[in-house]
């Protein structure tokens, strides 16, 4: 377990490659698919530091998006490889804090930030 990725101030990066189906008529990445995109890198996120969400979930817990702001500066496009670098700003006793940034290369596509809560499902 990689407990340093738990910690606040902690990174961790995925790739993802734009799927077609995840395009407008455009051919770029339609808006509302950048939160699929932050929602892996998070989970991913956890299951590298030794948590996983499934599990975290079957114990009668889980996390809901309370806020969400996210900038767009650039379009992605189908086939694109973007790196989604995920930052854990900071972790209350019930809210976590991320920033998350998608780049294309060197080019920033979406820069974002969410607030999530910690339930009881019970």
């Amino acid at each position: 377990m990689d407990s340093d990725l738990l910690q606040r101030g902690s990174t961790h990066q995925i790739e993802v490659r734009v799927e077609y189906n995840e395009t407008d008529g455009q051919k770029r990445v339609h808006h509302a698919n950048y939160l699929n995109y932050f929602e892996r890198a998070r989970v991913e996120m956890l299951r590298a530091g030794g948590v996983s969400y499934k599990q975290f979930e079957a114990s009668g817990r889980m996390l809901v998006v309370t806020e969400m702001n996210i900038k767009y500066f650039a379009a992605a496009e189908f086939d694109d490889v973007l790196t989604v670098t995920t930052t854990l700003v900071d972790a209350k006793k019930v809210r976590l804090y991320h920033e998350y940034r998608i780049q294309r290369g060197d080019q920033l596509v979406v820069q974002a930030t969410s607030t999530r809560s910690r339930v009881s499902m019970k």
